[in-house]
């Protein structure tokens, strides 16, 4: 038997970025997520002008993150709390190279701003990746049964 709770985290550990965006707002935008499997949630490192950033100043929002990769054979659709964090241990422990390219002065630059997604449930779709896909459809084809694309679950957390 499968244990979706470690299948989830270990495949989402290997993909680098989804799509985020507050409930409220139907826009969803490219970030870069941190796990952090022990505490059920993602980290995110972005600027504090931006329109995701502005949306949580206030407080708390219900938010989504979608992450979709072929390659690991995870589909997921990640719900939880954005809010704003201001968790320097955290940030130094985040920052490397990717994130440094959009900030001129690092991570001390004033606009570095660390969003953090406590996560409340996901609906996964987790597949044995492209190649596994690939031999399912051509085993449909000679057998003639349904292909196999793995398992469709829901966590909560």
């Amino acid at each position: 038997m499968t244990d979706h709770n470690h299948q989830f985290w270990s495949r989402l550990d290997d993909i680098n970025s989804g799509m985020l965006g507050v409930t409220q707002d139907s826009r969803l935008v490219p970030m870069s997520h941190y796990t952090d499997r022990k505490v059920g949630v993602l980290w995110f490192i972005t600027a504090k002008d931006t329109d995701l950033a502005r949306s949580v100043a206030s407080g708390p929002q219900d938010a989504m993150h979608v992450v979709s990769d072929g390659g690991q054979g995870l589909y997921a659709r990640i719900h939880g709390t954005l809010s704003l964090s201001d968790n320097r241990a955290k940030l130094d422990e985040l920052w490397n190279a990717v994130a440094s390219s959009w900030f001129e002065d690092g991570k001390q630059d004033p606009d570095v701003q660390l969003l953090r997604l406590d996560l409340t449930e996901a609906e996964v779709w987790a597949t044995g990746g492209s190649m596994a896909f690939l031999y399912q459809i051509a085993k449909s084809k000679i057998t003639g049964d349904k292909p196999d694309m793995g398992d469709h679950y829901s966590l909560t957390f």
